[in-house]
């Protein structure tokens, strides 16, 4: 089986950067899609971005397009979203997650999930 741990969260200030990393294990990484959700107290979990299993195609939330990037490293089985311009409604618990199959928004379509990375943005 596959599995994911994220790290890189941290708090900053409104404006500022964070770039999260999530480390696989598992032979079948590379043919996994992985994306990244988050979920801030008392809300759904909430698609953020996706990236194909080459890396050739990526998809973003409108709310982050032109500020965040996904990004893997198969040969590391390694995936990254670098994260700027920080908003505080940004503030969540940022999760990795994959699947052999799916690749779409929703997160009930993936099966593998890392335990996830507190971002916090300050005003």
């Amino acid at each position: 089986q596959v599995q994911l741990v994220e790290s890189g969260g941290g708090l900053v200030q409104a404006g500022g950067s964070l770039r999260l990393s999530c480390v696989a294990s598992g032979r079948t990484f590379s043919s996994c899609a992985m994306g990244w959700f988050r979920q801030a107290p008392g809300k759904e979990r909430e698609f953020v971005a996706v990236i194909s299993r080459s890396g050739g195609t990526t998809s973003y939330t409108n709310s982050v397009k032109g500020r965040f990037t996904i990004s893997r490293d198969n040969a590391k089985n390694m995936v990254y979203l670098q994260m700027n311009s920080l908003k505080p409604e940004d503030t969540a618990v940022y999760y990795c997650a994959g699947d052999l199959y799916y690749s779409g928004t929703s997160s009930h379509g993936y099966n593998y999930w890392g335990q996830g990375t507190q971002v916090t943005v300050s005003s």
